[in-house]
């Protein structure tokens, strides 16, 4: 539910943060455990860190969104290194923008958050904005109005500044028809695909493949293998406890009472009547007497509020819905707003009301009663909670004197998983690239593979998989990397021997072809001497299809020919074919034949780009005037 919430912003910024949303959620003692002794932080902006949780979060987050996506994603490339350092430099763009707001002193208005918040689907019912369901989807993931409403307010201010930079973006006529004519270029060519030259000898003597074997004997190694002892602990097979007594859980819902408290809502439209940030007095008395106005003409007999808030309203998210705001509870609002608009009853409009926005004249359409749900409907959840929170509390627990014990005696892991009575697993070999399960992931193998473990012969430090999973690895056997036989692999050799011959000879005969070509002997000649034949391809496109794609990525490389002129080369299509190619002309794109809307929506995506490259450039600037230190082993 967490990834819908946010799933609303898009754009050049949120693809450059990856859409990263951050919720860092408390759990119950393992922390302090780890901040005891180990450090936490896999980078600090400018002094400000990013804790591991908060990392995990968002890599947890990306890799969601990537396979909503692309559900045939290989999941190796999400546990990668690659992977990972996007993620992580999202955020460092993040904080570096939040630092540097925070200087500034760059503030999200509040008309502005509340429109946000009001957008997102998983809010509305049918189609407008409803406190309750608000309520209770935060609820739901363990979230208060305000402290979302917080969240909220960073993740906009972060896109404040370059917005602004991106906003400033400008694309003239000539460089739109520069880039149509780039992209709509076509190319006059022919070419002949050349026959694979036969070579000699065509067998691969045993004393050459011995020869090769000692040369490359680097690339004919068994790999390293190691095989662990390990503890994987998990909240999700620690057992569960006893369920709750109906007095326990009749506490429970007393102590969290505040939970289960439907809110009273208030229906209410709106005008504004905005001032700009750090107002004169001239325009906040000019603003002021534009609201008494309005105001008076909203108080007049057969009024029509909806007609006057698309009139005179600057809120534009609600100007178009008569000044609609739909249902707001306790805490959506400005205090000096919530305070106008809870004091009003059904069908009264406020008098001007001043807040950092400007003017508001508030009307009250319809009110609801706050109401707290009874015992009976919420008995299930508390019970659910209980549970989760027990064995959480018990994982803590658990992991806690674990850590504490290897932390005693590194040598053993044996020792301390015994006297927990937490299971001691082996693991079958598994390679530096990885194995299957658990040893798939990087930061199982890496650890499985570091100094403390391998050399030392250590018990590793907690991996943490997610905010209640570890694992601990102890070496229990090694296999060298070693030479695999002669005779395992003389086939291979052979193989390649006779492919590095053949790619040779091709090499050749393509250079000596194309040398005749330059010449000046006509490219049918050439293709009949070989005994092939010439293609003309003529508006050649770089998609072109039943083409091959090395062929065309070659073709538009090349300069074009002068009038009248060619231009010859030789294309390396790999695995020995080559390709002899005479570029004869180029065409730019017709700019005349695009459509006046195609042609805005080019100009809109260049300047989109151009926008997205203003950005970077002003990120990156950022991020070389500020300290900025990273702990990959931690991520």
């Amino acid at each position: 539910m967490l990834t819908l919430l946010r799933d609303k912003l898009s754009g050049w910024f949120a693809k450059i943060l990856f859409g990263i949303l951050i919720f860092v959620f408390a759990f119950f003692g393992i922390e302090g455990y780890f901040v005891a002794s180990h450090a936490t932080w896999v980078a600090k902006v400018g002094g400000q860190q990013i804790g591991g949780q908060e990392f995990q979060d968002a890599l947890n987050r990306a890799r969601q969104q990537q396979l909503q996506n692309n559900p045939q994603l290989d999941p190796k490339f999400l546990d990668g290194n690659v992977f990972k350092q996007d993620v992580l430099e999202g955020l460092i763009q993040r904080q570096l923008l939040i630092n540097l707001g925070g200087k500034l002193g760059t503030a999200v208005p509040d008309s502005l958050l509340r429109r946000e918040i009001a957008q997102v689907p998983q809010f509305q019912v049918d189609g407008k904005f409803d406190p309750a369901t608000y309520t209770a989807v935060l609820a739901a993931n363990g979230l208060t109005p305000e402290r979302f409403q917080e969240m909220e307010r960073g993740d906009l201010s972060v896109q404040l500044l370059p917005q602004a930079l991106g906003d400033g973006s400008i694309v003239t006529q000539s460089e739109v028809d520069g880039y149509l004519r780039l992209i709509g270029q076509t190319r006059d060519f022919s070419y002949v695909d050349l026959p694979v030259p036969q070579v000699t000898p065509s067998t691969v003597s045993a004393a050459e493949i011995a020869a090769y074997y000692k040369a490359h004997a680097q690339e004919y190694m068994s790999p390293e293998q190691v095989a662990v002892q390990y503890v994987d602990l998990s909240v999700d097979n620690v057992p569960a406890p006893p369920a709750p007594s109906a007095a326990e859980l009749r506490a429970l819902y007393a102590k969290n009472q505040s939970r289960f408290i439907v809110p009273s809502q208030y229906e209410v439209s709106h005008i504004l009547i905005a001032l700009p940030k750090n107002a004169t007095p001239v325009q906040k008395a000019a603003a002021l007497a534009q609201a008494r106005k309005v105001d008076a003409l909203a108080h007049a007999p057969g009024a029509n509020f909806a007609a006057l808030a698309k009139q005179y309203s600057d809120d534009l998210g609600s100007r178009n819905q008569g000044g609609s705001l739909g249902w707001l509870g306790l805490g959506d609002t400005d205090p000096a707003f919530q305070a106008a608009m809870v004091a009003l009853k059904p069908g009264q409009i406020s008098a001007p009301v001043l807040t950092s926005d400007g003017y508001h004249i508030i009307e009250l359409q319809a009110e609801r009663a706050g109401a707290t749900k009874p015992f009976a409907e919420v008995k299930d959840a508390l019970t659910a909670d209980y549970i989760k929170q027990a064995r959480s509390k018990e994982y803590s627990h658990i992991a806690g004197k674990l850590i504490d014990a290897i932390d005693s005696n590194p040598g053993s892991l044996e020792e301390a998983a015994k006297a927990l009575n937490v299971p001691v697993q082996v693991s079958p070999l598994f390679a530096r690239s990885g194995g299957t399960g658990l040893f798939a992931d990087p930061k199982v193998t890496q650890a499985a593979f570091s100094g403390q473990v391998l050399k030392d012969n250590n018990t590793s430090d907690p991996i943490n998989l997610s905010p209640e999973h570890l694992v601990l690895l102890h070496l229990a056997r090694h296999v060298p990397a070693q030479p695999l036989p002669l005779a395992a692999v003389s086939a291979k050799i052979q193989a390649t021997i006779l492919a590095q011959r053949v790619a040779a000879a091709a090499g050749k005969q393509a250079d000596a072809l194309l040398a005749r070509l330059k010449a000046g002997t006509a490219l049918d000649i050439l293709a009949k001497s070989v005994g092939a034949s010439v293609q003309d391809i003529h508006a050649a496109t770089p998609g072109m299809p039943n083409l091959d794609p090395a062929l065309l990525t070659a073709l538009f490389k090349l300069a074009a020919p002068a009038p009248g002129k060619s231009v010859r080369s030789a294309v390396d299509l790999g695995h020995g074919s080559y390709a002899l190619v005479q570029l004869d002309a180029v065409h730019p794109g017709d700019v005349s034949k695009l459509p006046p809307e195609q042609r805005e929506f080019i100009a809109a995506q260049l300047r989109q780009m151009q926008s997205g490259a203003s950005v970077q450039a002003f990120l990156d600037a950022l991020r070389r005037a500020a300290k900025i230190e990273t702990a990959p082993d931690r991520m």
